[in-house]
């Protein structure tokens, strides 16, 4: 998916048409309605009663979260990013959510957040107490038919997500990968978590289209532990987003990590010297498959409520991930420990999600193919 598909929904309220610009004679006080004047008139006053009773709901809905807790799932060990990104935004939601709920966060890492959205999708209550932080790399997994997946994503409630990610590749300097081009000519190991993770997906790709010589050596809990892995000497090296090795910045300081390519066509400000991967692709086809695999980037660290949650709810959240996104405290925060937080808006997550299930049935087969357990 390209990043043109970024592009934000424009839109507004539509404008009432007046009818009493059509013509029509008044109706005197004396006289009884009938015929197309009285159910002009039936209409206002059902019209009326459903305003006022909106009213009401919406001057009541926000004592909803008075006194509540709400429960944060994330698809995530604790100290990944996304953890990292949902523990900062649950510190400072509640001031953005009326009535200050208490915001508890649950990571769920199992299957690499497959059982994180099962469990949202199926068994939370659907009343806007529980939410989730999944994979940005969920949506194209349902769409493209990984199995045990239960959760639909056109179903789900996209409620914002935060951060911007783009992925790199790192190794050891004792690899004898030292670039991009030596992935033709060398192996180099590294550690994965498995299905539906970066550390999976990003090397798999690149060898099944480009013919890269990733050897993956699965069952890690997350990237974390990776790098912990390539310190010991067990594996060579890993795929992530870099925002995962902002704890170790010492050792790519030191040289003890080298990040070989970036899994992104746009240069990436942190690292504009570091050669993207697109560069070494030889065919159309090739660039057209890792863009619609590697477009999960653009879902960022997404947050979602399950669905029929009542939609003034669903306004209450929204209004509230948006305003805690841009809330200076947090702004600064992220700042000082380098994690982004950068909003994205729930329309432009429908809207991608909506394009992933217009892909044509045959670039779908060609995807799965080439991306990780999808076959």
């Amino acid at each position: 998916m390209r990043r043109a598909r970024s592009a934000r929904l424009e839109g507004g309220a539509a404008r009432a048409s007046p009818f009493w610009r059509a013509g029509r004679a008044e109706t005197p006080a004396s006289r009884v309605p009938q015929g197309e004047d009285h159910k002009v008139i039936v209409g206002l006053a059902a019209l009326a009663v459903a305003v006022g009773l909106s009213t009401v709901h919406a001057q009541t809905a926000p004592d909803f979260y008075k006194g509540k807790q709400i429960q944060l799932i994330v698809g995530y060990e604790a100290g990944n990013d996304y953890d990292l990104g949902a523990r900062m935004l649950a510190r400072y939601l509640p001031r953005h959510v009326p009535g200050q709920p208490t915001i508890i966060v649950q990571n769920m890492p199992q299957a690499a957040g497959i059982v994180a959205a099962n469990t949202l999708y199926v068994r939370s209550p659907r009343d806007g107490t529980v939410m989730a932080s999944l994979s940005r790399n969920f949506a194209s997994q349902a769409a493209m038919g990984l199995p045990n997946i239960d959760a639909d994503p056109r179903r789900l409630i996209w409620l914002g997500a935060t951060s911007f990610p783009g992925r790199v590749c790192v190794a050891s300097p004792k690899a004898k990968v030292k670039s991009p081009a030596d992935l033709f000519q060398n192996e180099l190991m590294v550690g994965s978590v498995g299905t539906g993770s970066s550390t999976s997906i990003v090397p798999t790709v690149l060898n099944r289209v480009l013919g890269t010589k990733f050897h993956l050596i699965e069952g890690y809990r997350g990237a974390q532990d990776i790098i912990l892995a390539v310190e010991r000497g067990e594996v060579e090296g890993l795929c992530a987003s870099l925002g995962q090795f902002r704890s170790h910045e010492k050792l790519i300081r030191e040289g003890k990590l080298r990040i070989i390519l970036r899994a992104e066509e746009t240069v990436m400000p942190e690292i504009p010297d570091v050669p993207s991967i697109f560069d070494y692709a030889k065919t159309d086809e090739q660039r057209h498959l890792m863009r619609l695999v590697f477009s999960s980037t653009e879902f960022g660290r997404p947050y979602v409520f399950p669905p029929d949650v009542p939609a003034e709810r669903v306004d209450i959240m929204r209004k509230a991930i948006a305003d805690a996104a841009r809330d200076p405290a947090l702004v600064a925060e992220a700042e000082r420990i380098r994690l982004d937080m950068t909003y994205r808006r729930p329309e432009h997550l429908e809207r991608l999600v909506t394009q992933l299930y217009e892909t044509p049935p045959d670039v779908i087969e060609k995807v799965k193919k080439i991306a990780p357990n999808m076959r």
